[in-house]
């Protein structure tokens, strides 16, 4: 099938197919003699494999070991699990830190009036200024 085809039966994007060859994420695919890029059903899978690991988080890095591991059927599970609680560790920190924004955000905003005055608390902390 065409990089298009292969797109649409994966979720990836044409541009992330091509990006994904570049950087070696996932070997380049067979080319027709028209030129044409030419995706077999083991190529789809592996970009929806790359697509699950990206809207899970995974970074780019990661995902070339997830790969790896998939393909080598000798494998331990405890490194794919490893992976796994690593970047569940991580998503953890981060909604924490997002946590920790969103109540400063909010705490600035109950200390802004609103109104036609000219002061802003919010503006003020951003600023770095201490009411």
């Amino acid at each position: 099938m065409k990089i298009g085809e292969a797109s649409a039966a994966s979720g990836v994007s044409q541009r992330m197919i091509r990006h994904y060859e570049k950087i070696g994420l996932v070997p380049p695919a067979a080319r027709r003699d028209s030129g044409y890029r030419d995706y077999d059903a083991r190529d789809v899978n592996t970009l929806r494999f790359i697509r699950n690991a990206r809207d899970l988080g995974f970074p780019i890095e990661e995902i070339g070991k997830l790969i790896a591991l998939w393909h080598d059927r000798g494998r331990a599970s405890a490194e794919v699990k490893a992976l796994a609680l690593g970047r569940a560790a991580e998503l953890k920190r981060k909604a924490e830190a997002l946590e920790a924004m969103r109540r400063s955000l909010e705490h600035l905003a109950a200390t802004c009036h609103g109104d036609d005055r000219p002061d802003c608390p919010i503006l003020g902390g951003l600023a770095g200024e201490t009411p």
